[in-house]
């Protein structure tokens, strides 16, 4: 496994395992494959670990498997205030309360305001005293650090950027979205600030993979890499200096396995010329076919 570092110097793996499609039985979360599966990934060197409130059952599911693993100490945890939800600085705090009661522990090394799209929404929440409290828990040190998570787009996102002393942020960036959400612009602007960036969606909840075109997957066999889809896109990713993780919402044994071979192999400035005019030609090819 591969690390970079965080805006202070923490090694986080360039694969983060993405918690919201943790595999299911019978309409819930499949425990005990969910327990291989993280088992298999911490083994592997995976250490970041992203859950939300809003995930159903997801923050419940890895902090019980964290603590009855022991593997709590080799993990950051990374959750989301639900601010959407939030009408008082006591609703602040209960909520927050019970995200550390579903993960069984006492402190989470990473806080996201989830899905903040807009300033309107940041100038509420400092209203509710949000500085102040976030000040508070990180002197205690039940918040490592502070950052967002954003579906919008790119002008919205550097005021958002601009707005507070952020401590990480988190993008949906891929070789689709290359220019669209946070784009590019937004990556290069958040990084140029020493923000680290975190990504989401690297394959589109999987869209670059099961609802590829047959013209798009053709572009990747004439390349004469023997690279699947998935790879071809997170290999794009991990190519830029200025991406710190790439989640992953793994829900198989074959799908951890593989990224994480991917992770090991991929570093900044392996992507040539040639494997960007692959990514471009297969661009135009979805975008002739299909919106995906």
């Amino acid at each position: 496994m591969q690390y970079r570092l965080d805006k202070y110097g923490n090694e986080l793996s360039v694969l983060g395992f993405g918690c919201l499609r943790f595999p299911q039985k019978n309409g819930k979360i499949d425990m005990e494959a969910t327990r291989a599966q993280i088992r298999l990934a911490v083994e592997q060197g995976v250490n970041y670990f992203d859950t939300a409130y809003v995930y159903s059952g997801s923050e419940a599911a890895l902090g019980e498997i964290l603590e009855s693993e022991g593997l709590r100490q080799r993990v950051k945890i990374a959750t989301k205030l639900p601010h959407y939800l939030i009408k008082s600085p006591q609703g602040l705090e209960k909520m927050f309360r019970e995200e550390l009661k579903r993960l069984w522990t006492d402190h989470v090394e990473y806080y996201l305001m989830h899905m903040l799209c807009d300033l309107d929404t940041w100038e509420r929440l400092k209203k509710l005293g949000i500085e102040d409290w976030i000040a508070r828990k990180k002197a205690s040190g039940e918040i490592g650090q502070i950052g967002f998570s954003y579906h919008g787009g790119t002008d919205m996102f550097c005021k958002l950027v601009d707005a507070y002393d952020w401590d990480f942020c988190q993008i949906q960036y891929n070789y689709l979205d290359e220019h669209s959400q946070a784009g590019r612009r937004g990556l290069h602007h958040a990084a140029a600030k020493g923000i680290p960036v975190i990504i989401m969606e690297p394959l589109r909840g999987g869209k670059l993979v099961d609802l590829l075109p047959a013209e798009a997957r053709e572009v990747f066999r004439q390349s004469g890499k023997d690279w699947t889809p998935a790879q071809w896109g997170l290999r794009w990713l991990w190519d830029q200096k200025e991406v710190t993780v790439v989640l992953s919402g793994m829900n198989s044994r074959e799908m951890v396995l593989e990224n994480i071979r991917t992770a090991s192999e991929t570093a900044v400035g392996s992507f040539g010329s040639e494997e960007q005019a692959v990514i471009a030609k297969a661009v135009e090819a979805i975008n002739a076919k299909v919106k995906v």
